[in-house]
């Protein structure tokens, strides 16, 4: 079990702003008590790396960049080691200066793997974090402990947007990531800092590109090539995925199976095709909403291989008609729900067959329809019996 630093570091490794501010971080030792207040961690795995790499001996300019505590400086790893061997000659004092009260537990006294980073680090936020890790060194080192360890990491979460410097401070030792949302990064991300990201994580099952017009089929292919076990990816107004490269993704991906192909518009029946012969098997949920260039060639293929689907959308999709209805009516028998708004050659006739078995569909039947509208105008509903 490794045993945390303490807070009262000696005057070199901790400056007095820093010794003023780290008063308020063990406050947070409210947090901890695994033994009254359990917290199933999930399975939570840490992977640690160098310490060097840990404790973010690096660039400086990168951290002020990214708004982030500043790198470590010269010999600030001996410093860190020495503070935690050392023994006190002297009564422990609190940050404030004040002599410690005996029998009080300070945060970081706590062991960290075992409480800190599975049951106090998980309750916090990740916008929070990053402040607390400018707090002191040794706060900046279980901030980055717990950086390296996570499973999931949403950009939403630090904020609306994030700078670029920012976003690859934060990922730079993850290597167990199963999950990982980017869309706060649209207006930059770009594949040179998107695939580094991936190489390292190829466990990833579940990724969120949406919106993210400045990648290319380059980071799709290492995504594709890198992540095996991929089951979730949202590519929805990635004006950049066209045939090529949705082709690269069927190809490669075998656990596939939902996918967000909302607004990429320059996908059209031969690529959807494709992608259902190679892996319609294992697709549960696809999205082809607001695509002009999808008609029924398209969901009839889909219709034919994809007998575990449960959720298309298909809003906007102006060349879908009856006849791809009718097919996904006869072969997909786990449809659960389905997007036809503003599919206006989709007749009620091949809906009925859907709604009879309970499948959810945005639009109303048309008798519904009038009598809304007649109420709208007339302010009542007239009694109509609709078993007739």
């Amino acid at each position: 079990m490794r045993s945390g630093f303490r807070c009262n570091e000696p005057a070199e490794a901790v400056a007095p702003k820093e010794r003023q501010t780290v008063s308020g971080a063990v406050a947070l030792a409210s947090f901890t008590s695994p033994h009254t207040h359990p917290v199933d961690d999930g399975g939570r795995h840490y992977s640690w790396g160098s310490p060097k790499r840990i404790l973010g001996l690096g660039p400086g300019d990168a951290a002020k960049e990214a708004g982030l505590a500043p790198p470590l400086q010269g010999q600030s790893e001996k410093i860190l080691l020495r503070t935690r061997n050392r023994q006190p000659t002297e009564p422990p004092m609190e940050p404030s200066g004040r002599e410690q009260e005996p029998g009080a537990i300070r945060l970081l006294d706590l062991p960290w793997e075992d409480v800190l980073l599975p049951h106090v680090l998980n309750r916090v936020p990740l916008r929070q974090l990053l402040r607390l890790q400018r707090v002191s060194r040794a706060f900046r080192a279980l901030v980055q402990l717990h950086l390296a360890g996570l499973r999931r990491f949403d950009a939403a979460q630090v904020g609306p947007q994030i700078p670029r410097a920012a976003l690859a401070r934060l990922l730079r030792d993850a290597e167990g990531l199963q999950e990982l949302a980017l869309a706060p990064c649209h207006e930059w991300l770009s594949d040179e800092d998107l695939v580094p990201v991936l190489a390292r994580n190829p466990q990833l099952r579940s990724v969120a590109l949406g919106g993210c017009g400045q990648l290319s089929r380059r980071a799709l292919g290492a995504l594709a090539e890198g992540c095996p076990r991929l089951q979730r990816l949202s590519l929805a107004h990635c004006d950049w995925v066209d045939g090529l490269a949705l082709r690269g993704l069927a190809d490669r991906c075998p656990a596939l199976e939902e996918l967000d192909l909302t607004a990429c518009r320059q996908l059209k029946d031969e690529a959807i095709v494709y992608l259902a012969q190679r892996r319609g098997a294992g697709l549960r949920s696809l999205s082809l909403a607001v695509n002009a260039n999808v008609g029924d060639a398209a969901v009839q293929e889909l219709a034919r291989n994809c007998p575990e689907l449960q959720h298309l959308d298909l809003t906007g999709c102006l060349r879908v008609g009856s006849d791809g209805v009718r097919t996904l009516a006869e072969y997909c028998p786990a449809l659960r729900s389905l997007r036809v708004r503003h599919c206006h050659h989709v007749a009620e006739s091949s809906l009925s067959r859907l709604r009879k078995r309970g499948v959810d569909i945005d639009v109303e039947p048309p008798l519904h329809q009038a009598l809304v509208l007649l109420q709208d105008m007339a302010g009542f509903a007239p009694f109509v019996n609709l078993q007739v």
